[in-house]
């Protein structure tokens, strides 16, 4: 199976100037913003203050997906 992918299509001004910008990141960065948000989590859940666990604990996935979109944008560029 191929991937066929329209060398048409352009990114509008936004999205090129996001990508812009977080390429000027370094990838492991949002790493580390997911590992520190999981201790975070993890200090609130021991300090008994379980709302804040929950809600700092939902970051890590977003800075993940974060990460991968940051390094996507260093490989293949952006248009």
């Amino acid at each position: 199976m191929s991937t066929n992918w329209n060398s048409e299509h352009e990114e509008g001004p936004v999205a090129e100037a996001i990508e812009e910008q977080t390429a000027k990141l370094p990838s492991d960065l949002f790493l580390w913003a997911a590992l520190g948000s999981i201790a975070i989590s993890l200090a609130f859940k021991l300090a008994g203050k379980n709302d804040k666990a929950l809600f700092v604990g939902q970051w890590p996935p977003t800075f993940l997906i974060l990460g991968l979109y940051n390094k996507l944008v260093k490989l293949e560029g952006h248009d």
